[in-house]
């Protein structure tokens, strides 16, 4: 068989192939490709994710711990942007949750993550009847099974490659144990995906897409302060590691981050409050707030204001696959052509 130019793009019937994969995904999110935005706090807003759904990805707005009309805001100056679908994505613990939901209705919005916990029924039914797609997270089986009954249209299963707030499960380990079972709905694989071949061996497993965070941070169109960028470029998997917790008595929720002086402080002020605690110096429930909010206020730090030695610098282990700041556009198109590439040289092999 002829040698094909290492320059040369991925063949048409590839790329076909490609979509025919993703044919069910972008059918459900209204897009090119079926490919997520991961809602990643101050960087996921009105300028990253119009850039990927003009892209023909799928932008989704982190909405955190926005209120009503601050999310409002957010919906409209992404609706100047794109005429192109895109998502929200709710924290279920909000207290205002149900008003956010309302905001998104009211604004149009075709599809609602939720996310941070399992959604109230009455939010699903809320968003359902109001006109909106539901997408939950599911971490497990029995979860993702109990999901689908109360009214999920689509699932994400996020494993622990992740960035941010992370289960304990790996996405290899959930990828085998719910994409056979769960056929009634998208589901949408998510956590340390950097690569097109990654997607691809999804798709081919029985997934409908495929959800990407950490890649997209260096997007140009990204708001992302250039030293949190240049973490980002610099970063290597294995900088990429989880909260650890020093002891049981005090729970940490894991959050995987690049490293910096402020994990470093983190262990120190854990201890510290620890050795408060046993001298009798604070109560329990004071010195569990303690650690609690040691963190307040740290990503906005990193993200806005660019403080990369002490604001946290939540990221993915894909992180390491991050090499450039590039255009959103490119980057949705580069994880396309590696996915179809990887089925053309599958063939041309046999």
């Amino acid at each position: 068989m002829d040698a094909v130019p290492q320059d040369a793009g991925p063949p048409d019937w590839a790329l076909a192939e490609i979509d025919a994969l993703m044919a069910r995904g972008a059918a459900f999110l209204g897009s090119r490709y079926a490919i997520m935005g991961g809602a990643m706090s101050w960087v996921s807003e009105r300028h990253l994710v119009s850039a990927l759904s003009n892209a023909g990805a799928f932008g989704v707005i982190a909405c955190g711990a926005m209120e009503p009309p601050r999310l409002a805001e957010e919906i409209a100056a992404t609706q100047a942007m794109t005429d192109k679908p895109f998502g929200v994505n709710l924290i279920t613990m909000h207290p205002r949750l149900d008003q956010l939901v309302q905001t998104c209705l009211e604004a149009k919005v075709g599809h609602i993550v939720f996310a941070g916990g399992i959604p109230p029924g009455a939010a699903i039914k809320a968003a359902k009847e109001g006109g909106a797609k539901v997408v939950c997270f599911a971490p497990a089986l029995a979860l993702a099974k109990k999901l689908v009954r109360s009214g999920a249209d689509a699932l994400v299963i996020e494993g622990s490659e992740a960035g941010g707030h992370i289960g304990p499960v790996s996405l290899n380990v959930l990828a085998q144990e719910i994409l056979p079972h769960i056929r009634e709905v998208p589901v949408f694989v998510a956590g340390g995906i950097g690569r097109g071949e990654a997607i691809l061996s999804y798709l081919e497993m029985g997934a409908a897409g495929a959800q990407i965070g950490t890649r997209f941070v260096c997007a140009t169109e990204s708001i992302a302060h250039p030293n949190f960028k240049r973490a980002f470029i610099r970063g290597a998997a294995r900088d990429a590691l989880p909260t650890v917790q020093l002891d049981e008595r005090f729970p940490v929720i894991p959050v995987r981050a690049l490293q910096n002086e402020g994990t470093k402080r983190f262990l120190e002020h854990q201890a510290e409050t620890i050795r408060r605690y046993l001298a009798g110096e604070v109560e329990k429930a004071a010195a569990q707030l303690d650690i609690e909010h040691f963190w307040a206020g740290a990503l906005r730090r990193a993200v806005i204001d660019g403080d990369v030695e002490n604001g946290s610098l939540m990221a993915g282990q894909s992180v390491g696959m991050v090499t450039r700041e590039q255009p959103a556009r490119d980057i949705v198109q580069e994880l396309v052509n590696q996915a179809a590439s990887a089925l053309a040289a599958r063939r041309r092999a046999s």
